[in-house]
């Protein structure tokens, strides 16, 4: 019965390959429709400024309305695009100067009056009639949609209003964009990019016609301000996200999501209900505008175009005093020398092929022929999942893949994304983990049964033996050593197709969607193949357990495990988005960068790469070498993980791996050079010192 089983499960063994490589080729056409997403949509990039921060400086200027004027026309000919404009409230309208605002106690000593007794009122000056008539329908407007009462008020010939209501309370009211603001801005020749919030009572037919006056002034689209986007607060009672989606693609607007911001709340859904007319922005910070250099913020904007398919760039600035000048002072131009010059955000964006003008979103499709290619990978996912986890548990293989398909199927009832990301991530821990041992395995084969001790011709310290494989070559085992690293990475890249084919999702692109447990793929792979050379390279498994549970612990082992500790910590620390990196690397990044025009990643090329054609190499002669091959699965999942960046053109993550690998190779050339000068240096020297020693003992004796 046990041989029946094990000659299916052989046979099994090569149908799971053929399933996995079959799930490999489904997944090309669905990789060649993204990169071709990726290289024909828009390479539009708009650089935008925030309105308000503009203002907010403006307002602590000598000659306030000469600045502006002078800061918008700078703004057009440093390369900014468009002006992002929020709903306004009435102490922007402050700023701006088109109004004054008093309490109850301040209006009256204002008209040389008393206080008037248990009132705490709004009182409102126009600052002109050209303010009032543009100002004063709006405000009245939104007032009475609060149901707050209003009477007339004016005071030394100028116009105003008393809103029954605290000035506190007043100036949290948003109102639509400031009309005169936006008439400047256009008349500046700069685009508008409209921030709109859920904090105003939603009124369909009043949102329907402030969007119609937008799009005639050539709105394209709309970057959300606050936690949610509009119409999420009264949705329950009067559907009024969907109402706002239609009223979006009726103007044909689109929105803006923001890079590393926590989501705001019914995106997802207005996303998809107006096609995904997304378009990604990068926000520069009020601190990194005024406190990075020009060159730092054109390589992070380029950085970011390229890299990350950002569209848009977000700019704005604040006025903040300096103790030391003895003056407020802000960032406006620090941001004009990164903008412009050859060496600044425009000529680098340029230089990259991208055009400066107005974002648009991917252009991108979703035919039927991809639902049946994605069944076809999902069955090739769980044949490479069930394969991995055969060779830990051998005989499983069948049982595996088969409560894989059922519970594939469940997962696809119940959470499709779910299904896709969870065979994603076990593909991609997979891949990665089979190459691993698949290489052990082969040095296992060339080196099982020839392992013994060395005496006369090694040192022994405590009298202890050094053990070695002796009988390859040193141009032997270089030769193997390349072939086998070369196989290795094939076979891990095989983990790609399946992450690319699963999460070929226009979401992923816009990051709306992301992949999740990469945390995991970035340990798992390791600790497994950790695990297969301690347990499954010896007589068997059962004894190597035996061995671990009974060896004994000295404070050698925990220094060894404190360091191994500290280095996997600082390994997850440089993982993710917010991975911490040294400023020393972050100069090596940029030369990289500068270099290549494509940044490899540090830790394939540099830091397992190399250790791992180093460990291929001497494995082949040396067991404790073998503790090398670990370290080099950080390496092969790491290609993988380069693919997991769904907003990264695929392009750039084909290159990014391929320079990793050359530049690795390269580099583990010149270890295994280094290496074999060391040892035949060491050898002589032990072989002088060793006749000396033997006199020296024999004295003694």
């Amino acid at each position: 019965m046990q041989q029946w089983w094990q000659q299916w499960n052989r046979k099994a063994r090569a149908i799971m390959w053929v399933l996995t490589l079959v799930g490999v080729l489904a997944a090309m056409p669905l990789g060649a429709d993204r990169w071709q997403m990726e290289q024909n949509s828009s390479q539009n990039v708009e650089l935008v400024f925030d309105y308000r921060s503009l203002v907010q400086v403006t307002s602590y200027q000598a000659k306030p309305k000469e600045f502006l004027d002078e800061q918008l026309t700078k703004m057009k000919e440093a390369g900014v695009h468009s002006m992002a404009v929020y709903e306004t409230y009435l102490e922007e309208l402050i700023w701006s100067d088109r109004l004054s605002v008093y309490n109850s106690v301040s209006a009256s000593e204002l008209q040389g009056k008393s206080a008037p007794k248990d009132e705490n009122f709004t009182y409102i000056l126009f600052k002109g009639d050209e303010e009032e008539r543009a100002l004063r329908p709006m405000i009245e407007k939104v007032f009475t949609s609060w149901e707050i009462p209003m009477k007339e008020w004016s005071f030394d010939g100028r116009k105003g209003l008393i809103l029954e209501t605290p000035t506190e309370n007043a100036l949290l009211k948003r109102m639509p964009p400031d009309p005169m603001s936006v008439k400047k801005i256009r008349d500046h020749d700069l685009a508008i990019l409209l921030r709109l919030s859920d904090r105003m009572p939603y009124d369909e037919q009043w949102v329907d016609e402030m969007l119609g006056e937008y799009e005639q002034l050539g709105v394209k689209r709309i970057l959300f301000d606050g936690g949610s986007v509009k119409g999420v607060n009264a949705n329950a009672e009067l559907k009024s996200l969907d109402s706002f989606a239609e009223l979006l693609n009726k103007h044909g607007m689109g929105i803006v999501a923001i890079e590393n911001s926590k989501g705001q709340k019914g995106f997802n859904t207005l996303a998809f209900q107006t096609n995904y007319n997304v378009a990604r922005l990068y926000s520069l910070s009020e601190g990194d505008a005024a406190t990075m250099s020009a060159d730092a913020i054109a390589d992070r904007f380029q950085l970011a175009a390229k890299d990350r398919n950002i569209r848009m760039f977000y700019l704005k600035t604040a006025p903040s005093r300096n103790f030391e000048k003895a003056m407020l002072v802000h960032s406006l131009d620090n941001i004009y020398s990164a903008l412009q010059g050859n060496d600044g955000v425009v000529a680098k964006l340029e230089g990259r092929g991208f055009k400066m003008g107005s974002a648009e979103p991917f252009d991108y499709s979703s035919p039927s022929w991809h639902k049946v290619l994605k069944l076809i990978i999902c069955a090739g996912a769980v044949a490479l999942i069930a394969l991995m986890v055969n060779a830990f548990i051998p005989g499983s293989l069948l049982p595996i893949f088969v409560l894989g398909l059922i519970g594939s199927a469940g997962l696809y009832v119940l959470s499709k994304p779910t299904l896709e990301q969870g065979l994603a991530l076990g593909a991609a821990i997979s891949a990665p983990t089979l190459a691993m041992i698949w290489a052990i395995g082969r040095v296992k084969a060339h080196t099982t049964g020839n392992l013994r001790p060395v005496g006369n011709d090694s040192v022994s310290t405590g009298g202890g033996m050094r053990w070695l494989f002796p009988g390859l070559p040193a141009g032997r085992r270089f030769t193997m050593a390349l072939s086998l690293f070369a196989v290795t990475s094939v076979i891990s890249l095989i983990g790609v197709p399946y992450v690319f084919g699963l999460l070929n999702n226009i979401k992923y692109s816009l990051v709306l969607e992301q992949f999740r447990g990469v945390g995991l793929l970035h340990i798992a792979p390791i600790g497994l193949t950790a695990i297969y050379v301690l347990l499954y390279t010896g007589e068997s498994v059962i004894a190597n357990i035996r061995k671990v549970l009974t060896a004994q612990i000295t404070v050698l082992w925990v220094i060894i495990a404190g360091v191994i500790g500290a280095a996997g910590m600082y390994y997850l620390s440089r993982t993710g988005n917010a991975g911490q990196v040294s400023s020393l690397e972050l100069v090596f990044r940029n030369v990289l960068e500068s270099t290549f025009g494509v940044r490899p990643r540090f830790k394939e090329f540099m830091l397992s790469h190399p250790p791992f054609l180093l460990g291929l190499f001497l494995a082949l002669r040396y067991r404790a070498a073998w503790v090398l091959l670990i370290i080099g699965a950080m390496g092969q999942l790491s290609m993988v993980d380069t693919f997991a960046h769904i907003h990264t053109p695929l392009y750039i993550s084909l290159i990014r791996v391929l320079l990793g690998l050359g530049t690795g190779l390269i580099i583990g050339i010149v270890f295994i050079g280094v290496w074999q000068i060391l040892e035949r240096v060491c050898g002589q020297w032990l072989s002088r010192l060793a006749p000396k020693l033997m006199q020296k003992m024999k004295s003694d004796v």
